[in-house]
């Protein structure tokens, strides 16, 4: 099992508390509000961290394929997917809109309700969330893991669509589960992993075979 793995979930973790921590929180529902919030390089870096945590996590699947397959992870992995470009249009789109005039307000509703854009958005979101709760489920049966480290994980992808309703103290709080439940998973992983094997000293000579 690769020690890769386990520091991506790490990774990943961190990644996701950044999201709500940096991210400006300001009313967005008048345009000085709006154009404060996303015309700012903070807007830009919580998204990017974002986008990179949702990639990270399928990657660092992998090394879990023996115990809990591959489908958590390809689910995670189309989940990821539909929910990327959603992400770019919020991150990349509406800082565009709010350091070029424009209407802000119409362009984030436009970008943001745009049909196939939600429904692709939402669709990806529950797909994480089933995914991470697959997860769990197989650690669980298996016994590969702790039997526990999965459930945080399977938590904070479940509440993910939810906590975009909640106000932003709710929104940091559900980044310090994502990261608790993926550093939890992330230390299983790495206790679980095997230790590379110790090169043999300079002049050393290897153990002669056991006979009879």
């Amino acid at each position: 099992m690769s020690r890769l793995a386990p520091l991506s979930l790490a990774a990943a973790g961190v990644l996701f508390l950044l999201y709500p921590a940096v991210r400006p929180w300001t009313d967005e529902t008048t345009v000085d509000g709006a154009r404060e919030a996303m015309a700012s390089g903070a807007w830009v870096a919580a998204h990017a961290f974002a986008m990179l945590g949702f990639i990270l996590v399928p990657l660092a699947l992998l090394a879990l394929r023996e115990s809990v397959g591959l489908a958590p992870m390809v689910v995670m992995s189309v989940g990821a997917g539909l929910v990327l470009p959603y992400y770019g249009a919020e991150d990349f789109g509406l800082h565009a809109a709010a350091t070029n005039g424009g209407d802000l307000l119409a362009i984030a509703e436009a970008t943001r309700y745009n049909p196939v854009a939600i429904t692709m958005f939402g669709a990806g979101l529950l797909l994480l969330a089933v995914g991470a709760i697959m997860v769990a489920v197989a650690i669980w049966r298996t016994g590969a893991l702790p039997r526990t480290s999965g459930l945080l994980f399977a938590a904070g992808f479940a509440l993910f669509l939810p906590q975009f309703f909640a106000p932003a103290p709710v929104r940091i709080a559900h980044g310090v589960l994502m990261l608790a439940g993926l550093l939890w998973l992330a230390v299983a992983l790495w206790r679980a992993s095997p230790r590379p094997a110790k090169a043999p000293a300079a002049g050393a000579q290897p153990a002669a075979p056991a006979h009879g």
